[in-house]
């Protein structure tokens, strides 16, 4: 099981790289990180689980935050309506790759987080509000999707992640909350 103690760190040179391809077919190995991955995540969304475990709170992990170097990552995105939990978002994506984008651009408003950086980073992270994406799923067939809003954002943070790119890169160092013209904030 995946526990913080398993997510390295900003500093480890393993967040600055990029990750290799995963073969195909998949291994079984490959295919058991992706559900180990997205357990994670299911554990650190359940306020009784998290805390038993000391998890923070994710909607994405890739894996070069585990110190390993390969293009998968997990997403899972609450729909925050407690009637229905179904969720907005929710697969392990092997080799994913954004083949197309909007021209209009998005962003947090209340910025971004990621579980291997342990403090607060202000600033506007501003990323494309649509993009397609393709990927293989678990079951190794090849998948295309079209994402927007806080569902492209969130698949956009983890991609950078297999890119060696940090959230805060995109982050302007002189005025980090400037934004253009155009660019939407998503409460």
């Amino acid at each position: 099981m995946i526990t913080m103690d398993n997510i390295i760190r900003e500093g480890n040179p393993t967040l600055r790289s990029v990750a290799k391809e995963v073969a195909l077919p998949l291994s079984n190995e490959d295919i058991k990180l992706g559900e180990d991955m997205m357990e994670f995540l299911h554990n650190s969304q359940d306020p009784v689980k998290a805390e038993e475990l000391g998890l923070r709170g994710g909607v994405g992990l890739a894996a070069p935050q585990l110190d390993i170097s390969k293009r998968i990552i997990a997403v899972h995105v609450p729909n925050g309506d407690l009637e229905n939990p179904e969720p907005t978002l929710s697969a392990v994506m092997y080799n994913p790759k954004i083949l197309s984008h909007s021209v209009q651009d998005a962003c947090l408003g209340e910025g971004e987080g990621c579980l291997s950086v342990d403090r607060e980073v202000p600033g506007y992270v501003v990323r494309h509000n649509k993009i397609t994406l393709s990927y293989v799923d678990v079951s190794g067939i090849k998948q295309k999707i079209r994402l927007k809003n806080y569902e492209a954002i969130v698949v956009q943070h983890e991609i950078d992640h297999l890119n060696g790119v940090m959230f805060y890169d995109h982050i302007d160092s002189e005025n980090p909350y400037a934004l253009k013209d155009g660019v939407l904030v998503i409460e």
